[in-house]
């Protein structure tokens, strides 16, 4: 585990034996344990291992709290209240009916990972319905010794909540301040499908901005301290990649769907090569694989009308 701020910790849960890829936050007091996004069950035995280490033990585990229902995010959640049953997640209400009754949402992931959704992401255990907390955004959330406050922050997800803690400074953005998994300034925006919408992607953008916390966390990948710069980097980013999207729509050169995500996927490697070091590029393609972006991507342009 690594420290982010008293009573504040972070695991690296080794996603397929790659680090930096996904984080969970642990905050603890007196008053109990709290998770923010515990990962896929593939890295449940990981995270488990991590908080022993710390004389954390599931039973001391009160709350999870879901930045959103993505596997790479909440599939732990139902296994790790089948070994706590006290445990609450809160999760925004468009997300809760899912975790109680995941059929949709296993088979909507399926339609993109195929024969790898064991091996990527293991079981995805139902949680019961009297153990989860619907939010909206605008609550004030009593966690362990601290208050968080919650925001409604859709873009990458219509399911997507951050967390803000003002007595530390750091702020809990799971997807919508995008990935950047070392000191970089480089952050991908991750666009899978369904719910890409870019101008509402941007709005929650502004909105974690004026928290002006001193740190974003991000599940994918950890803590980062330059903000602004971050935000920055994140907004330019956005732009660049959705406009990659629209144009590999209206290359008439392109036959089909295959040979435009091939397209894009080439161009953006070429942008992160420009940005990071060639080492870091897989580690982007693990925590926000780049043909799903173009999926993500093909579908918001296409619902305006491009390359239809």
């Amino acid at each position: 585990m690594e420290t982010l701020a008293r009573g504040m910790t972070y695991v690296d849960l080794d996603f397929l034996g790659r680090p930096r890829v996904i984080a969970t936050a642990v905050i603890q007091s007196a008053r109990g344990v709290v998770l923010i996004d515990p990962g896929p069950s593939t890295c449940l035995a990981t995270l488990q291992s991590a908080l022993n280490a710390q004389g954390i033990r599931w039973g001391d585990v009160t709350m999870i709290l879901l930045t959103h229902i993505h596997l790479d995010h909440a599939g732990a959640c139902g296994s790790i209240v089948n070994k706590n049953p006290a445990v609450t997640v809160y999760v925004h209400e468009r997300g809760a009916p899912h975790m109680v009754d995941p059929s949709k949402l296993l088979v909507s992931a399926g339609r993109l990972y195929g024969d790898d959704m064991e091996r990527l992401w293991g079981e995805f255990v139902p949680v019961p319905a009297e153990n989860v907390h619907r939010l909206s955004g605008g609550e004030h959330l009593a966690v362990a010794d601290r208050e968080l406050e919650v925001a409604y922050t859709p873009g990458h997800a219509s399911h997507h909540v951050a967390y803000f803690d003002r007595s530390s400074g750091v702020a809990f953005v799971g997807d919508t301040a995008g990935v950047r998994t070392g000191p970089e300034l480089f952050v991908l925006p991750p666009t899978p499908p369904p719910d890409i919408r870019i101008e509402e992607w941007s709005d929650s953008i502004s909105l974690i901005r004026n928290w002006r916390a001193s740190t974003l966390f991000a599940t994918h990948f950890g803590p980062h301290g330059d903000v602004d710069a971050h935000l920055d980097a994140l907004v330019e980013h956005l732009s660049a990649l959705s406009e990659m999207g629209r144009r590999s729509l209206e290359r008439g050169d392109l036959r089909d769907d295959d040979a435009r995500q091939n397209a894009f996927v080439e161009e953006i490697r070429l942008y992160l090569q420009r940005h990071v070091p060639p080492a870091e590029v897989a580690h982007y393609d693990s925590a926000a694989p780049l043909s799903q972006c173009w999926l993500g991507l093909a579908r918001y342009w296409r619902k305006k009308g491009v390359g239809v």
